[in-house]
């Protein structure tokens, strides 16, 4: 099935409903050439947007990435690109989003991915001591420079993104366009009901991560935790606890009858739960990780499923979730 696209909210910019991200495999978990043939693979299939960020692998996976961006040579307008700052490092200014802070990590995103521009450009969260409207003011500045073109925010709240609009709406700024929360089958309230009026009010674009759960609605986790899995990685002990840890028991028995339905419909429980968060039309990009080339090459067939989410199985996939 072809690549759809999607709208980023109320922009003008339009994103593949699927895209590529680069967390914890790039620089890390993965060779460079397992990165670099997931890449191409995704862009070849219709994908034109990749995530990164300044805490992915410590500003590695930004390296990684921009040297297969160079190494590709594909035209700049063909593909948006992504990076987000908050944690930079681990001095005072290394960290948050101060105006210091924000305009040097983006510096430091452009050299390591090789352009003149980022596409997207993400408060990674929430700031407690910085005032947003030192963080507005600052990624309007960057709008204005050229440096990037769009900015957004990944898990702020409702309330702390409808602080930002106000700011920049009061002080004729631009506000963020796009969200990127955790949105899958077990992890719904912030994005069906906290953001619910962002997207009317705003025009706010999204674009969701980990909408497999962390693997966990792959299936792949049912009986046993193989071994090469990313949860298994060091320094992912909080996502292997709250992925299959002792309070997560249901969860897997969930991923387990989900399987099943996935199986009863000839396709897999990957491209169905993806499929299911496209169904959702404020999704405007699910974002997707592989380790594995083969991974992705099926979790690309995700738009396949889309067709079979009637009615009568939608309220299937409700009754077990």
């Amino acid at each position: 099935m072809d690549m759809q696209y999607r709208r980023l909210g109320n922009s003008g910019l339009k994103v593949s409903a699927l895209s590529f991200g680069s967390w914890v495999t790039f620089g890390s978990q993965i060779g460079d050439d397992v990165a670099e043939n997931c890449m191409k693979l995704a862009y070849d299939n219709g994908v034109n947007f990749f995530d990164n960020a300044e805490a992915y692998a410590s500003g590695k996976s930004e390296i990684v990435m921009g040297n297969i961006l160079q190494k590709m040579q594909w035209d700049r307008s063909t593909y948006v690109l992504s990076s987000k700052v908050f944690w930079g490092g681990k001095k005072p200014n290394q960290l948050g989003l101060s105006r210091k802070h924000v305009m040097e990590a983006c510096h430091n995103a452009l050299r390591r991915l090789q352009v003149e521009y980022l596409d997207l450009y993400y408060c990674h969260r929430p700031d407690p001591e910085t005032p947003i409207e030192e963080t507005v003011r600052t990624m309007n500045d960057l709008i204005a420079q050229g440096k990037i073109f769009y900015w957004g925010t990944s898990e702020w709240s409702a309330d702390q993104i409808t602080e930002a609009h106000t700011i920049a709406e009061k002080h004729h700024l631009i506000g963020p366009t796009m969200e990127q929360p955790q949105y899958n089958l077990l992890h719904r309230e912030r994005f069906e009901i906290e953001y619910a009026p962002l997207y009317s009010k705003y025009g706010m674009g999204t674009t969701i991560w980990s909408p497999l759960a962390s693997g966990l609605l792959t299936g792949k986790y049912n009986d046993a935790v193989p071994g090469d899995t990313r949860i298994n990685h060091k320094g992912m002990e909080w996502l292997k606890e709250k992925t299959v840890g002792a309070e997560a028991a249901g969860r897997i028995e969930k991923a387990r009858a989900f399987s099943s339905l996935a199986k009863e419909l000839g396709t897999s429980s990957a491209k169905l739960a993806i499929a299911w968060t496209l169904k959702n039309t404020n999704v405007s990009t699910a974002i997707l990780g592989a380790s594995k080339v083969e991974q992705l090459q099926e979790t690309l067939g995700s738009l396949e499923a889309l067709e079979l989410l009637n009615d009568e199985v939608m309220k299937k996939i409700e009754a077990i979730f």
